[in-house]
C-alpha cells in the first residue's frame, strides 16, 4: 500500500477575533496521493490559505498531525520543516515572483543550483521542464520579454525544479484571461502527471476544478468533497 503523499489528521485552526476565536478548521481530514491534482473550491475567508500554509509547513495546527511523505511533521523543529519545504514541496502563487534580472533558464535553475546541483546539471533540467511547460523556445528570455501566462509556467517549472513530492498552489491562474488559464492548466496538467508530483490546488475556476481528480471544498471548518 503506498504512502500518500500528503496527509491532514483532525488538523484543527484557531485565531484570536477581539474578545472571540474564530474556528477556520475543525478537525479536517485530507489525504492527497501521488500524481493526484486535487482542486481546493471555496469561498473567501473560509480558511484556503490557511490550509495552505499548514500543508506547506508555513504555519502550524493547534491540534492534529500534518504527514508529507508519510512523515509526521508536528513535533519537527524549524530547520527540520525548513528541509522539507526546500525538498519536498513546490510552492506556486498568484503572482510569479521570478527573479526579473535572470532568464526563464536561470530561474529555474535557481532552486537546484542553491541544493548545490552542477551548472550543467541544473541547466539540463531546466530546459526539459520549460519542454514540459511548452516554453522550450523561451529559456533565454527574460520575465519582462514574456506574457503573464508565460511567466507562470515558469514559475511552475521552478516550483518543481527540485522534484518535490508536493505541489501546492493559490490561484495560480487567478490573474490570467479564461483563454491562457486553461494554456497554463493544460501544460500544469501535463506535468503533474509526467512527474507523478501531487498537486493541491486552490482556485474559483470551477471549469478548471472539474478538469482535476478530485474537488474539495471548506465547509465549517472541515474539508469535504464536492
Amino acid at each position: 500500500m503506498t504512502v500518500p503523499v500528503l496527509r491532514l489528521s483532525a488538523v484543527t485552526r484557531v485565531f484570536s477575533e477581539g474578545a472571540g476565536k474564530l474556528e477556520i478548521l475543525k478537525g479536517a481530514d485530507l489525504t492527497i496521493e501521488a500524481g493526484q491534482m486535487v482542486a481546493l473550491v471555496a469561498p473567501s475567508g473560509t480558511g484556503k490559505s490557511t490550509l495552505l500554509h499548514i500543508a506547506g509547513l508555513l504555519e502550524k495546527p493547534d491540534s492534529g498531525e500534518v504527514y508529507v511523505g508519510g512523515r509526521p511533521c508536528g513535533a519537527l523543529g524549524d530547520d527540520a520543516r525548513t528541509a522539507i519545504r526546500r525538498n519536498d514541496i513546490g510552492f506556486v502563487y498568484q503572482f510569479h515572483h521570478l527573479l526579473p534580472e535572470f532568464t526563464a533558464l536561470e530561474n529555474v535553475m535557481m532552486p537546484q543550483m542553491i541544493q548545490g546541483l552542477p551548472k550543467a546539471t541544473a541547466a539540463e533540467r531546466a530546459g526539459q521542464l520549460l519542454a514540459y511547460m511548452r516554453l522550450g523556445a523561451r529559456g533565454s528570455h527574460l520575465p519582462s520579454e514574456m506574457s503573464g501566462g508565460e511567466q507562470q509556467r515558469v514559475a511552475i517549472a521552478r516550483a518543481v525544479a527540485n522534484a518535490p513530492q508536493l505541489l501546492l498552489l493559490d490561484e495560480p491562474t487567478g490573474n490570467l484571461d479564461p483563454q491562457t488559464a486553461h494554456y497554463v492548466f493544460d501544460a500544469l496538467h501535463a506535468l503533474v502527471h509526467a512527474t507523478g508530483v501531487a498537486a493541491l490546488f486552490a482556485t474559483h475556476n470551477m471549469e478548471l476544478a472539474e478538469r482535476m481528480d478530485r474537488v474539495i471544498t471548506l465547509r465549517d471548518g472541515l474539508i469535504l468533497d464536492v
